[in-house]
């Protein structure tokens, strides 16, 4: 055995054990921008479809447009404005070369003729003078540093160049041995002026074929547009018999799926009603025949205490019915909910409480009238029941429908408030009855305002006691 071999490796184990520790500190806090770029990316997405398809065509449409129209401004435009500037340099370093090799024509007639005739460019010969003083350049001048460089390249002589004064043309002034050479040549010469037909031809196709994509994804969206609205109008217990499966393959296997599930809980709804129904008629008759035979008996001690259960029972069996069937049975209609929260006000004062209502926005909503209206009873009847003041309020507003009812009750803890909510749950102060005393109140409440589409929930009120909030979208 070698210790000190050992001892070497168990270090170079726990160094490497260490550096890869820190490397995986590191990690976190390189993507610690992926992940804001990410929180910022979710909250500023559109959230609609159709939207969010657009950004998918559009988005690598623009950076693929960027990227040729960059590949296009570095390889070609660029390019051929290098290759133009340097054949024109190349002409007017032939004129002066020709200048400085012939002097004997002191007007320069013949080398301003040929120098027009074949070479375009209009040059003058002009006496000894200083150059003018540069003129400002634009942020962006691919044709003046073109020349620029050229002419330091090919002549190496003092010059001064205006490719902003006219722009048609570009002057260039060089300062010779004895004199200044002054041209004067068109801006096409030495420039690819006709680059932005590139430009020109690609936004334009860019903007056919993303006209022509929108057209077929809102044809292609509609249909999933159709099938959320049927879907939402069904789960706030409205009819979607008109509802027809529509679009691609996929989104009409998903709209016929829905429509057989519709169907499904249409028909176990209306099972359960008749059903229902069977069993009230034949505990009605039950009842019945208990109080005729009570009335045979006759009045006394031991008939009014059966009497006063027959009475309980059949109350409860009205509760335990209505809990049951729920409201898929009653068809939505215009109601006015300012008018019923009105009389509820009245209903919470017979009660025995103080009660004030108030409601802003449009008073009338669509809702199941019925249900609706023994939703808002059960609560107004809790609050009146365990308060002595109820204080019912209601909002119709960006497409919501919010109705709260507060008292000054004891109320109800946090920790036991969606237990509440429960069939048959009591509390010591029994806040879940319901005028029957069958612990359904809240039950039915909250059953009905899901039908509805919407929830109630409970919290602490501003009085001191329970408050209930009813919302439902309209």
């Amino acid at each position: 055995m070698n210790p000190a071999g050992d001892s070497t490796k168990i270090a170079e184990r726990l160094r490497a054990f260490a550096s890869a520790a820190r490397r995986m500190n590191v990690l976190p806090s390189l993507l610690r921008p992926y992940r804001i770029f990410a929180q910022w990316l979710r909250r500023h997405m559109p959230k609609g479809l159709f939207p969010r398809t657009i950004l998918i065509i559009v988005v690598p449409m623009l950076l693929l447009q960027s990227l040729m129209a960059f590949l296009f401004m570095q390889k070609h435009w660029e390019t051929v404005t290098e290759r133009l500037s340097q054949a024109v340099v190349g002409e007017i370093a032939s004129v002066i070369s020709v200048i400085e090799s012939y002097p004997q024509d002191p007007d320069f007639e013949t080398i301003t003729r040929i120098a027009g005739k074949d070479l375009k460019l209009s040059i003058s010969v002009l006496p000894p003078a200083p150059l003018p003083s540069p003129r400002p350049k634009p942020f962006f001048s691919l044709l003046d540093r073109a020349l620029s460089e050229e002419i330091r390249i090919q002549i190496g002589r003092p010059f001064w160049i205006d490719t902003v004064g006219r722009s048609q043309f570009v002057e260039i002034r060089i300062q010779l041995k004895h004199n200044v050479l002054r041209v004067i040549t068109r801006r096409s010469q030495t420039y690819a002026s006709n680059s932005h037909i590139f430009l020109v031809w690609m936004v334009s196709t860019s903007l056919v074929l993303l006209t022509v994509a929108l057209l077929f994804l809102r044809n292609q969206i509609r249909p999933i547009q159709h099938l959320a609205n049927a879907m939402e109008s069904f789960g706030k217990g409205h009819s979607v018999e008109s509802f027809r499966p529509r679009g691609a393959e996929e989104v009409r296997r998903a709209s016929a799926a829905f429509q057989r599930m519709s169907r499904r809980i249409e028909r176990q709804i209306e099972q359960r009603t008749i059903m229902l129904a069977g069993v009230s008629h034949d505990l009605r008759t039950i009842l019945t025949r208990f109080r005729l035979q009570l009335a045979l008996i006759g009045d006394n001690e031991e008939t009014e205490d059966l009497k006063r259960d027959i009475e309980e029972m059949n109350s409860m069996l009205e509760a335990y019915l209505a809990f049951a069937r729920g409201d898929g049975d009653e068809i939505p209609s215009e109601v006015d909910i300012a008018l019923m929260i009105e009389d509820l006000e009245a209903d919470a004062e017979t009660a025995g409480a103080k009660a004030s209502s108030s409601f802003t926005g449009k008073p009338v909503a669509r809702v199941k009238a019925s249900a609706f209206r023994r939703c808002l009873t059960n609560l107004v009847a809790n609050a009146a029941r365990h308060g002595k003041c109820v204080e019912i309020s209601g909002c119709h507003e960006h497409g919501w429908l919010t109705i709260t009812v507060d008292d000054d009750g004891p109320g109800i803890p946090e920790e036991d408030r969606e237990n509440a909510f429960r069939p048959f749950h009591r509390f010591d102060e029994a806040r879940n009855l319901d005028a029957t005393g069958t612990g359904l109140g809240l039950t039915i409440a909250r059953d009905i305002a899901r039908g509805h589409g919407g929830d109630l929930t409970l919290r602490e009120s501003p009085m001191g006691g329970l408050r209930a909030e009813l919302r439902v979208p309209d």
